[in-house]
Parts: C-alpha cells; structure tokens; sequence
C-alpha cells in the first residue's frame, strides 16, 4: 500500500521542516485537503499555501477538493501537476466534465466519496476515473473516529477493478490491516502520522 500523510495535522509554524520530515520518513504523497468553507465547514489551503508545501515536497501532491467550484479549483491547482486530483461526487453536477477537464491537464482525476454515499449510485463516474476516495469520516475537519467502510473498498473493486482505492479518515495502524485485507491501494494517515513521535516508524507501521 502507498502512504499520502494529511499535511492538515501537520504543524504550520513549521511547514517547511514538517514537509521535509514526511518526505524523509519514506511517504509516497503529500495528501492536501482543499476546503473551501462552503462544501464543508471548514477552509484550509489557497494556491501560495500549496505551491509552498510543492516547493518543499521531493513526493507528488495528492490534492483532494472539498469545495462546490470544482472546476475552478482544478484549473488553480492543475499548473503544479499533482499525481492526483480528487473532487467530491456530492458536490458536482457534472461530473464527466470536471473528469475529462483534470486529464486535459495530463493529471490522474479521482473521485471521492462521502461515508453514506452508496458505491451503487457512482458507479457510472467510476469507470471514468483512476482513483476513488473513500471517506471514512465526515469530510471537514481532521482527528475524528474512523467509520467502517471496508465493504465499500471491495464494492468499487467489482465494479473497476483497475482503478485504485483510497481510503482517509480515522486511518491508523490498528484498521490498517483490515483497510489492505479488503483491497485498498493508498491510505491516507494524517493525525496518525504527525502525532507521532517518529513519522517514518508511524507510516511503517502502517505499511503492514
């Protein structure tokens, strides 16, 4: 399984060192979570912030979007070229069209999902995209308690087998077994990782 640290528990005094610390503790992504205070209650990261944690990164950015704008958000990331770009199926109306606008810019689109979102009812844009997020809190704030969704790790697997699962919330090295065991591809550990007290043994372990 590949690791994308949540750079929202990070320390942001220390941005840079904190950035630095993750990449040397062998993380595969820099998960960033885009909130844009209206999709979700909360408001996170603009453009200087993240071309800041770009420029400190030597990982792919990882940038998942909590925001009602979608595609003005892809158009104001695209230009770093993250590995991936995720937008939230419960906040888009056009969901092909934001799609085909995130490979336009030659990136990776996914989708994500919200935890009482069935997979039955995003099936159709799952085919057309390379990852799905699967939220396993509440999208909005980090640190809360992890919500099962192991049977929907294996529902997108039957419906696309290719496409890759990710999994972000209330992610540690306790559920971590279980989230491999049920096929996830990437999880993505935020509190987890910068609570502790070394990152590299943190994502190890989480690496089971």
């Amino acid at each position: 399984m590949l690791i994308a640290p949540s750079i929202l528990s990070a320390d942001f005094g220390n941005l840079t060192s904190e950035v630095q610390k993750v990449c040397q503790a062998k993380a595969d992504m820099l998960h960033i979570d885009v909130m844009d205070g209206h999709f979700v209650p909360n408001l996170t990261f603009g453009l200087p912030i993240v071309e800041a944690i770009d420029n400190a990164s030597t990982i792919p950015l990882d940038i998942h979007l909590m925001v009602e704008d979608n595609s003005f958000f892809v158009e104001m990331f695209a230009p770093l070229k993250p590995r991936f770009i995720s937008f939230h199926f419960e906040s888009e109306k056009h969901h092909h069209r934001v799609i085909q606008k995130i490979k336009e810019f030659g990136i990776s689109p996914a989708i994500a999902i919200n935890p009482a979102t069935s997979i039955e009812s995003v099936k159709e844009v799952i085919k057309y995209v390379d990852m799905v997020l699967l939220m396993s809190v509440n999208p909005g704030f980090g640190g809360q308690k992890f919500i099962p969704i192991y049977h929907k790790i294996k529902e997108v697997k039957k419906v696309a087998p290719t496409v890759l699962v990710e999994v972000d919330g209330g992610v540690n090295d306790l559920n971590a077994p279980k989230l491999k065991e049920a096929g996830v591809d990437i999880l993505v550990a935020g509190s987890y990782v910068f609570k502790h007290s070394n990152y590299e043994q943190a994502i190890k372990s989480l690496r089971v």
